[in-house]
């Protein structure tokens, strides 16, 4: 099984609605992506105990099979989904793909 991790660096200068991710952009990955998509999560991320910013504004997980999965449910997709993304950020993304090793 892989993990996509779609990672979004925090800036005070930028915007970043979570409701708007998590109620209607992810759910939209999900619908497009089918049966590719297992599952999803979405990260918020907050200040540590020390009140510091945190590293991503927010980090959302695509659990996939394959990433042949991965491929076969976001390509025919990805133009949809990216033109997406403004709605909610202006944040440049970070994709990391990841190999679970321990679930």
């Amino acid at each position: 099984m892989i993990k996509v991790s779609v990672m979004y660096p925090y800036s005070p200068s930028t915007k970043f609605n979570h409701d708007y991710y998590r109620d209607t952009h992810m759910p939209l990955v999900k619908r497009l992506m089918g049966n590719h998509l297992l599952r999803y999560t979405v990260d918020k991320g907050i200040p540590d105990d020390k009140n510091a910013p945190p590293t991503y504004a927010a980090i959302g997980h695509l659990y996939c099979a394959s990433m042949e999965g991965f491929q076969a449910g976001f390509g025919p997709h990805s133009e949809q989904i990216l033109d997406d993304v403004p709605n909610y950020t202006d944040i440049k993304f970070i994709i990391q793909f990841n190999e679970i090793r321990v679930e």
